[in-house]
C-alpha cells in the first residue's frame, strides 16, 4: 500500500527537524499524530431525527470513513433531550486515512475559507493536543452545496504524542497547519 504524500515528509523532513530543535536522542522520543477527531453536535437532533442521518452522510463524505452518531448521556429536560438519544456525528480517524484527511484539510479545505488568516493557535489544551472548529462544512469539497440544507460547522482535534504544547504547536507546524503569525 502506498503512504501518502504528508507521511512521507513527517518521516522524511519532520523528525530531524523537530529532533533538532528540541535536542531528542532518540528519533522515538519525537512527537507524532495519533488520532483526529471529527465532531460535529446537532442540536436540531432532537426535533428531527434525519438531522443525525444527514451529519453522519457528510461527516463520513469529508473524512473517507464511517462515521458514527453520538448518543446524549443524560436527559435535560429544559432542552426536551432523553438519555441515550442521538444528538451528534463524530468519526476517530488513524494511520494513512489520516494523513490523507489533514492533507486535504490544510491543501484544499482551509484556503477556501472567506477571508482566511490561518488557524489560531489558542487551541492547544496543555497537554500537546489541539482543537479548532470550522464555521461551515461546504469548505470540503466533498460536500456538493445545493445537497446541504444546513449550513453548520465542526470540532477538528488533533490528539498527539507531545508533551508540551510547544512541541505540538512545532510538529502541527511542520505539517503544513495554517497558524496565523501569533505568540508561539
Amino acid at each position: 500500500m502506498a503512504t501518502t504524500r504528508l507521511k512521507e515528509k513527517y518521516v522524511k523532513d519532520v523528525v530531524t527537524l523537530l529532533q533538532d530543535k528540541f535536542q531528542y536522542k532518540s528519533a522515538m522520543q519525537v512527537p507524532r499524530l495519533s488520532k483526529i477527531v471529527i465532531n460535529k453536535g446537532i442540536g436540531g437532533a432532537v426535533a428531527d431525527k434525519k438531522l443525525v442521518d444527514a451529519g453522519i452522510e457528510e461527516i463520513t463524505l469529508i473524512a473517507g470513513q464511517k462515521a458514527i452518531p453520538t448518543i446524549s448521556k443524560k436527559a435535560i429536560s429544559n432542552f426536551k433531550l432523553r438519555e441515550k438519544m442521538p444528538i451528534g456525528v463524530k468519526v476517530t480517524l488513524r494511520g494513512d486515512k489520516m494523513f490523507e484527511f489533514l492533507d486535504r484539510l490544510t491543501s484544499i479545505a482551509l484556503p477556501r475559507v472567506r477571508d482566511f488568516q490561518g488557524i489560531s493557535d489558542k487551541g492547544f489544551d496543555g497537554r500537546g493536543n489541539y482543537t479548532f472548529g470550522v464555521k461551515e462544512q461546504i469548505i470540503f469539497p466533498e460536500i456538493q452545496i445545493d445537497k446541504v440544507n444546513k449550513i453548520s460547522g465542526m470540532d477538528i482535534t488533533f490528539v498527539t504524542t507531545a508533551k508540551t504544547d510547544e512541541e505540538s504547536y512545532e510538529l502541527l507546524k511542520a505539517l503544513g497547519m495554517p497558524f496565523t503569525k501569533g505568540k508561539k
